[in-house]
């Protein structure tokens, strides 16, 4: 995987090694003498090669030293300069000189991305492991989802079948109430009818001599006989044993009890008198 970055930084570092010495061997060796030339196209190259294997190695220990990397970047600009000036000093192919000119920058940003990749660079371990983990959360989401969808299938299914279950249930129940409606009207109209009210009292029987009973519909539905009650169901008691009751019962408890409280420990005992009587009573034991 590193060859994937370091052969084309190393490739571009030649070619631009190549080509700073080239052009400094002959833009500079026509004032000076080429030896001369070429010990300075040397220095150029030989200065931006030393920095990066410096810088090289301080990545290899895993360390920095940004005074290193700014000299490396010194001769990279200084290379690139050179190409420049020549480029446009040139009087022939000045185009295709300026074009190649960023060829030393162009080597410096590869080194660079190669040392980004070097310091993020992982394990054949690690990197199983983090596969592993990716295919596993990929397994779980791919199960979620399939549980949704069958969890959502079966509540769409039930809803259906409950739905199907209620339109049934509220059609009987439409049906029966029409029967009942329709039966209903049929006992009122034999209840109403004179011929037909007149056969049905003939075999009921009377209740009182010279009264005819009248029939009345069937009630629909369990019902409970009420009993009526007077308001005075019991005898009613005289004004000597009203006094004796409404005594005892408000002198039961120390102090004595209030008429509110007396009156309705009376009524829960049994006993029944108007509120009239009763408060006559109270006020004639009281006073």
């Amino acid at each position: 995987m590193s060859a994937k970055t370091v052969l084309p930084a190393v490739a571009m570092t030649a070619v631009s090694m190549v080509l700073t010495l080239a052009v400094v061997v002959m833009w500079l060796g026509t004032a000076v003498p080429w030896p001369v030339a070429l010990v300075v196209g040397l220095g150029i190259d030989g200065g931006w090669l030393a920095t990066l294997a410096y810088e090289r190695r301080l990545a290899a220990q895993g360390d920095h030293n940004r005074a290193v990397t700014a000299v490396g970047w010194s001769f990279g600009l200084l290379a690139t300069g050179v190409l420049a000036a020549h480029a446009l000093t040139a009087e022939e192919s000045a185009g295709a000189w300026l074009a190649v000119a960023w060829l030393p920058l162009a080597a410096k940003v590869l080194w660079l991305v190669h040392g980004l990749w070097e310091r993020t660079a992982l394990t054949p371990v690690a990197l199983d492991a983090i596969r592993g983990i990716q295919q596993e959360a990929r397994d779980e989401a791919a199960v979620a989802r399939a549980r949704l969808r069958a969890e959502a299938a079966t509540e769409e299914t039930r809803l259906t079948a409950v739905t199907a279950a209620g339109a049934r249930v509220a059609r009987v129940q439409a049906r029966t109430a029409q029967t009942l409606s329709a039966a209903w009207a049929t006992l009122e109209t034999a209840r109403g009818g004179e011929d037909t009210g007149r056969a049905l009292t003939s075999v009921t029987a009377r209740v009182t001599p010279g009264v005819t009973p009248r029939w009345e519909l069937p009630v629909w539905g369990p019902t409970e006989p009420v009993a009526s009650r007077s308001l005075e169901a019991a005898p009613a008691l005289t004004d000597e044993a009203l006094d004796v009751l409404v005594d005892e019962i408000r002198t039961s408890e120390t102090p004595a009890l209030s008429y509110r409280e007396m009156a309705a420990r009376f009524r829960a005992a049994g006993h029944s008198a108007s509120e009239v009587r009763l408060r006559a009573a109270w006020k004639r034991v009281a006073a």
